[in-house]
């Protein structure tokens, strides 16, 4: 077959998906690029020690590798992009840095059922006899970043951006050399953000912590870049960091790194992305994923599921591509919400789930006996519990889940009751407080209610000279003589309980108002089971 016939442009389908379809990860791909040489540093561990660490990956062959290097790059209207290093034709020049051909950009369709197509060059105008690698685009995918080393010196990239002509089907005009290239620096494996304003990249520029640091700009409304930041200690160590991506929802920085706590070689690892643009310290991705060998280019297609190269023995390659498939481990968080001093469990409080930037996970109110439980826990996050109930202080309870296998965390949020409070209300001097509450047609006082009261027990005790009228109300579910002698009760079994703890029955007195006076009109509307709550109420009124 003549050279001419397999070098065929990969035309571009006008379908269009922004990060990856939800069919991508049923076929598996390998990705090889040029190999490079294994760095072990002094963080090295044991893969018993890293351990599956809060992950467990499925690792399967894509089925596209070649003897060649094959490495995953992107996704461009439902096709896979990826970089290799085949010899097309009986022409290819070999690079002697990498003793394999000159890199260049190829792209495979991708069935409904996950299956890839054979590859197909990329663009004829994108490639050239200069050594292309990773490239990323813009939402709208009319934007390409992407990265070229000359011949000259094929271990030095510089990052350059082309964008899509209008109405054709892969001609990319406009290709300029970007302001932030520099003379003897490489600038590496770019990766744009959902949004488009930031690119993250790899390079070795001056100032750098190791020989390669991860790297942020700011995309200007024209494409240009804002002056490069570097990520910083968190991220970059003294060896190198390469291949930034970012998880489906943004919150997580993905990246390949010879340093921090390492199986060897370059292993992927992962960053919370704090709501202040800084980094929490890096989570190797385990031993299900990561080896003694190289795993670079970690990129998702949907939440999960993904792509991965890999140099680890049995390949077909220097190179191959892996579809990486990420079973979560799942853990809850469990417990119960109680009184600091009584230690009675509280009921109907409310317990909202935060993560690291009080973004709200999850929320819910306690049950009878005062327990919570959420089951969206993710490991090695930090976690904030906020507890809110009427007559307490709102508390705030941090959570740090340190484990890495499925398993409940239990955790009691202890609250400090709030002070009650004397004001007028309806011209009545009331002491002020939360609800005492009471079943439905019952007149026993709850336990959790029996704080409340001991918030009385403590103004009568230091007043010495206040009398108290305990005045009870009911909803207006029952017939009206039922409703009234059910008040009387609910107001008797108040004063009961201040008299069994030593306050003088003189000083006080008990009426039952039955439904006359509520504070929700329930007849001519319609009332939820916390508005007929509400009508059922104790009110404390200090006597004249």
């Amino acid at each position: 077959m003549k050279t001419s016939i397999l070098v065929i442009i990969c035309l571009i389908s006008n379908f269009i998906f922004s990060q990856g379809p939800s069919n991508l990860i049923a076929g598996n791909i390998n990705i090889n690029t040029a190999k490079p040489t294994l760095t072990y540093t002094s963080n090295s561990v044991s893969s018993n020690e890293i351990g599956t660490n809060g992950f467990e990956f499925e690792v399967l062959d894509a089925g596209v590798n070649t003897k060649y290097s094959e490495i995953g790059t992107g996704f461009f209207r439902n096709k896979l992009i990826m970089v290799s290093s085949k010899k097309l034709g009986g022409f290819a020049k070999i690079d002697f840095n990498t003793n394999e051909a000159y890199k260049e950009l190829f792209c495979l369709d991708i069935s409904k059922n996950g299956a890839l197509s054979r590859p197909l060059l990329f663009s004829r105008i994108l490639n050239t006899n200069d050594s292309e690698d990773q490239l990323t685009f813009s939402p709208d995918q009319k934007t390409v970043y992407f990265t070229r080393s000359s011949r000259d010196n094929s271990l030095e990239y510089k990052l350059y951006k082309a964008s899509l002509e209008e109405g054709s089907h892969g001609n990319w005009i406009n290709e300029e050399l970007l302001n932030i290239n520099r003379t003897n620096v490489s600038i590496e494996t770019p990766f744009l953000n959902r949004t488009g304003d930031k690119l993250y990249f790899s390079s070795n520029m001056p100032g750098s912590i190791g020989g390669y640091d991860i790297y942020v700009s700011n995309v200007n409304a024209d494409g240009t870049l804002d002056t490069p930041k570097n990520l910083g200690h968190s991220i970059n160590t003294t060896s190198d960091e390469k291949y930034p991506s970012l998880s489906i929802d943004g919150k997580h920085l993905y990246f390949s790194s010879k340093g921090h706590q390492n199986l060897g070689g370059y292993d992927l690892f992962v960053s919370r992305i704090l709501s202040n643009e800084t980094y929490k310290a890096p989570r190797n991705l385990g031993n299900t994923i990561n080896t003694s060998y190289d795993e670079i280019a970690y990129f998702l297609a949907i939440k999960n599921k993904g792509y991965v190269s890999s140099n680890k023995p049995n390949g077909k390659g220097g190179f191959d591509i892996y579809t990486a498939v990420n079973d979560e481990i799942i853990q809850s968080i469990e417990g119960k919400a109680i009184d600091l001093v009584t230690k009675i469990k509280l009921p109907n409080t409310l317990i909202i789930l935060k993560d690291e930037d009080n973004n709200e996970v999850a929320r819910q109110m306690t049950d009878e006996s005062g327990a919570f439980s959420f089951d969206n826990v993710v490991p090695f996050e930090l976690y904030t519990l906020s507890a809110e109930k009427d007559g307490f202080k709102d508390g705030d309870f941090k959570f740090l889940a340190n484990r890495n296998f499925d398993t409940t965390y239990n955790k009691d949020l202890e609250l400090n009751t709030t002070e009650p409070v004397i004001a007028e209300v309806d011209n009545e001097l009331r002491i002020v407080l939360e609800h005492i509450y009471f079943d439905f047609a019952k007149y026993s006082i709850k336990e959790e209610s029996t704080i409340s009261l001991n918030k009385i027990l403590k103004v009568l005790n230091d007043k010495p000279d206040i009398k108290l009228a305990i005045n009870a109300h009911t909803d207006i579910r029952g017939n009206d003589a039922y409703n009234l002698k059910l008040s009387n009760k609910r107001a008797a079994s108040a004063v009961m309980y201040l008299i069994k703890n030593g306050i003088d029955k003189s000083r006080l007195s008990s009426k039952g108002f039955g439904e006359t006076k509520p504070l929700i009109d329930c007849k001519t509307n319609s009332c939820t089971d916390e508005e007929h709550q509400s009508n059922r109420r104790i009110e404390f009124v200090i006597l004249d």
